[in-house]
């Protein structure tokens, strides 16, 4: 009898752990790698740990098995006996198997603790007898099954594995479903696994083991992944070189499926060749063979009009026909039927069950067919674009018309919004360009690898630049693929400084192209060595040569530079170059690009405490960006309006911006170390403080190794602003005193630009140095006053504050929080006007002869809570509950008891009365549920009640004794 996985079993009191072989084998998988499946095995394991059994369910190679696998391996370890079985489609039709797999092995351990009726139908059904076993001793083993069961958990828990339960034998899979249903509080788990192809109210499988199951069996579906965990998958198994429009193919083709997916890397590992734009990846046999069985059911006829369908973007019926299928209708119909094509309820396209069988079917196509059709749809299709992608697909060889219409395709999907799809184009068009045309292949190459950066396809535009260098000899064409190397470099561009002297050589004494290398000299300058000064140099200097160049593109973006670069300084010339960087005439993509005087304009009104101007220009540079599908400047716009929320004091809307702009830098790969930092700031303000500690030290990593100085010191910032929530106040000062010195070496003397040196003065006067806290102030206010910056000048008063209160200047340091606090709220930075009350309260409560009450911290928790700052707001509580002197006085037996305590006891105190549940009280505030408890636990003790009942009372004027 085949077996597809083997059993072994040893007893606990024999100093043994119950662990099948497999398992142990993988016993040192960590369920945590298995990627995209947390929150599934969060619920799993919390069912599983609770002792419920867990029901595993999805479509053919989603992952359950290695969920599974890996679940079992994990809670094997805590059971006394684990038994396991895993069925196969060939066996499926042979009786009792199943039940052999699971208690073949342990029969001599139970069968004399079954009654002798039992014990002879189990032995019979175990050694072969086939089905007249269950209809003639049908009651007698099916208790046998639950009676063996039972008599394992007797000497301890017992976990069942089962895989594949679609396949097991009918025989096996009814007695295992009696049992079940019957097991009750018997410490016996059941951890399967069943393939569900359908949605699962639709799907009768997954309804019938679900039913089979013990009544608290949980069901977990498995359901596709992202693209970025796709990405991950690929990685951790060796495809880690693929590019990223490639990664994005084989997510879109596999549906999500981490089989289909891992398959499809191989096959793009193993190929000697990989595909052309616009092809359709290769697939391998394995699952060419596992989606197109039921194509040898279609007429010939009904495969073609498939092939169509499958080369063309967005088939409809109209469109099939137009391409010369005349019935496309009828066999769309039959393909339906064989469950090839799905129903589309919202409208006519004919579309694919799962992207694979499109791809495996385009892939069986011998070349001409696939050209045949590619050639109906260039004259069928009516969107332009895909007209000219078919021409091009169906044309073999050179073809200067071809080539011209490809390029027109490209510039049409560039103003579209979708660089990406222009890049693909351009490189259709280079294919086709022949070597002695105007423009040439290599210059349409070069653009393509342009639109492939605006598309944050880096990997890409990469090996698109250094083929072009391998050959190309113009000027022009060799210094904008230098470009296009630097560009991809991103913040790491110290790693391509041999690119510089190449590029300068291959320019010559051409201003245009000087123009451009000079433009990146001026960002090594700021990135690389932390030289403000002298990238703004390189800057200016660029701007002079594209003027004599007349390139207009480059002087923009080189003006633009100047500006960042005079505005973090300080110079006083920032708002002259932004007026140039912004003077007519404009480049539409520059004017929007997170590099362009857009950008310069918005970083000088957040600097210049205009937040409002602030936002509004970030939200049109957002809308425009997005239209124009330029995906890097996404994600620093989603960044900037995070860090404008954040200073308006909305902390929710700052968090939800700033986690955006962080997954869209992951899925790029793209900005990942400004991400993080933004990401740090808001969980430190509105979401979680640990949190932000791992998302401020991820940026200060990444900054580091990409030798980034810039983003090092915002990094660090952040790093030292997270430490200072979290109550660190030690390394608060180690990571700011850091910022304070890189700052100084680079020259920048703006203190609105990271704007730290509140935090810094603060965490030193904790750490008891208010000497240098002093010093910190003093330094950063004379450059504050020269440049108007209020909101610097008022935090530094905030924290002057906090000095003076130290030296026993209680009257002084009141009227500066009070004037703080003021300001900060006539200029809108709701966080920093509420963090002014908080310290003004603690200024309050401190205050020798005055009775530690929590009143003072009413106002405090009021803004804090309008921020939905929720990691100052348990800061608040956390003061509150450490000046609370024991219980108050006995409260009167009305509402009015409630007098007593802090505002956000009331609150919740009041809400309680009301019937509100914990989750909804938490809601309603703003807070965390902790938050809450913790908030009724001092209620209670205030009050001298011990629970909400006795709330609910005193709402109701009665007695709590």
């Amino acid at each position: 009898m085949a077996r597809c996985l083997t059993l072994a079993r040893t007893r606990h009191s024999e100093g043994a752990v119950t662990v099948p072989r497999d398992f142990a084998e993988s016993a040192g998988f960590r369920s945590d790698l298995v990627i995209g499946r947390e929150e599934s095995f969060g619920a799993a394991r919390e069912q599983l740990a609770r002792g419920g059994s867990v029901l595993l369910h999805g479509p053919a190679g989603i992952g359950k098995s290695t969920v599974l696998r890996t679940l079992a391996a994990e809670y094997a370890r805590t059971s006394h006996t684990v038994l396991r079985c895993s069925a196969t489609e060939s066996e499926s039709h042979l009786p009792f198997l199943a039940l052999a797999d699971l208690l073949g092995l342990v029969l001599d351990d139970v069968s004399q603790a079954l009654p002798a009726a039992q014990r002879t139908a189990l032995e019979s059904a175990l050694t072969g007898r086939g089905e007249s076993t269950l209809q003639r001793d049908g009651l007698a083993l099916r208790l046998a099954v639950l009676s063996a069961l039972r008599a394992l958990a007797a000497a301890g828990p017992v976990l069942v594995v089962a895989d594949d339960l679609q396949w097991l034998d009918p025989a096996s899979a009814e007695l295992l479903g009696f049992a079940a249903r019957r097991l009750g509080e018997t410490p016996v788990r059941l951890l399967c696994a069943v393939r569900t192809e359908g949605p699962e109210t639709e799907d009768a499988a997954y309804d019938r083991h679900l039913r089979a199951s013990p009544p608290d069996t949980r069901a977990v579906r498995l359901g596709p992944l992202t693209r970025a965990q796709v990405a991950t998958l690929l990685g951790e198994r060796g495809y880690a070189d693929l590019h990223r429009a490639t990664v994005r193919d084989i997510h879109r083709t596999s549906g999500g499926n981490p089989l289909f997916a891992l398959e499809l890397g191989r096959a793009l590992a193993e190929s000697p060749a990989a595909p052309r734009p616009g092809e359709p990846l290769p697939v391998p046999t394995s699952l060419r063979a596992l989606v197109l069985s039921r194509l040898e059911m279609l007429s010939d006829e009904a495969r073609r009009t498939l092939l169509v369908a499958s080369a063309g973007a967005r088939p409809t019926p109209a469109l099939l026909r137009a391409a010369g299928r005349e019935n496309a209708e009828a066999e769309t119909a039959q393909a339906a039927a064989l469950g090839l094509l799905a129903t589309d309820p919202e409208g006519p396209t004919v579309r694919f069950a799962h992207p694979l069988i499109s791809a495996a079917l385009y892939a069986e196509a011998p070349a001409p067919e696939r050209r045949a059709a590619h050639a109906a749809l260039s004259t069928a299709a009516s969107d332009p674009i895909e007209r000219a992608r078919h021409l091009a697909l169906a044309t073999t060889g050179t073809d200067p018309e071809v080539a011209a219409r490809l390029a027109e395709a490209a510039s049409l999907a560039r103003d579209r919004g979708a660089p990406s799809v222009a890049a693909s184009l351009g490189l259709l068009a280079a294919r086709h360009t022949p070597a002695d045309s105007a423009p040439g292949p290599d210059e349409r190459r070069v653009a393509a690898a342009e639109d492939a950066i605006t598309a944050g396809e880096q990997d890409l535009a990469r090996d698109i630049a250094r083929e072009v260098l391998t050959r190309a000899t113009a000027p022009g064409d060799r210094v904008r693929a230098w470009m296009v190397v630097i560009e991809a470099a991103g913040q790491a561009i110290g790693e391509v400084d041999a690119v510089f002297p190449q590029a300068l050589a291959d320019a010559g004494d051409d201003p245009r192209l000087l123009a451009q290398v000079h433009y990146q000299l001026a960002w090594r300058s700021l990135v690389v060595q932390g030289d403000f000064a002298q990238g703004r140099e390189e800057a200016a200097h660029a701007a002079r040569l594209a003027a004599r160049g007349a390139d207009r593109r480059t002087e923009l973006l080189a003006l633009a530079f100047q500006a960042q670069c005079e505005t973090l300084m300080g110079h006083p010339d920032a708002p002259a170059t932004i007026g140039r960087a912004l003077a007519e005439p404009q480049d539409p993509r520059v004017a929007c690009h997170h590099n362009g005087a857009g950008s310069s304009r918005f970083r000088w009104l957040v600097m210049s405490d205009r937040l409002a101007e602030a936002r509004a220009t970030a939200t049109t540079l957002l809308r425009e960006v997005r239209r124009r599908g330029m995906a890097e400047s996404e994600v620093h716009y989603l960044r900037f309006l995070a860090e404008t929320e954040l200073h308006s004091g909305h902390c929710g809307r700052a968090l939800e911006l700033a986690r955006e702009s962080l997954t869209l830098a992951r899925d790029a790969g793209i900005g990942e170390g400004a991400g993080a930092m933004q990401a740090a700031l808001a969980e430190a303000a509105g979401g979680d403080p640990g949190r932000a500690l791992e998302l401020a030290r991820e940026a200060v990593r990444r900054a580091e190794e990409d030798g980034d100085a810039v983003y090092l010191s915002r990094a660090l910032a952040a790093l030292g602003h997270a430490n200072l929530v979290a109550g660190d106040a030690g390394a608060a000062v180690r990571a700011l005193r850091r910022v304070r010195e890189l700052e100084a070496g680079a020259g920048i003397t703006d203190p609105a630009r990271g704007r730290w040196q509140g935090d810094l003065a603060e965490a030193l006067v904790r750490t008891g140095e208010p000497a240098e806290a002093m010093d910190v102030i003093e330094v950063s206010r004379a450059h504050a006053l020269r440049l108007g910056r209020g909101s610097v000048l008022a935090v530094l008063d905030r924290a002057e504050a906090l000095v003076r209160a130290g030296r026993g200047e209680h009257r002084a340091a009141v009227a500066r929080l009070t004037s703080a606090r003021e300001r900060l709220a006539g200029l809108g930075y709701g966080l920093e006007e509420a963090r002014a009350a908080f310290a003004l309260a603690e200024l309050h409560a401190e205050r020798p002869g005055r009775a530690p009450g929590a009143a003072s911290y009413d106002e405090a928790t009021r803004l804090f809570r309008r921020c939905r700052a929720l990691p100052w707001l348990e800061r608040v509580e956390a003061a509150v509950a450490a000046r609370s002197a024991g219980p108050s006085p006995a409260p009167a037996a009305t509402p009015d008891g409630l007098a007593g305590l802090a505002a956000m006891e009331r609150q919740v105190a009041a809400l309680v009365m009301e019937g509100a549940t914990n989750r909804e009280i938490a809601a309603r505030l703003f807070v965390s549920v902790k938050t809450v408890e913790a908030t009724l636990t001092r209620v209670y003790r205030k009050l001298g009640i011990r629970s909400r009942v006795d709330l609910v009372r005193l709402a109701a004027g009665g007695r709590t004794d």
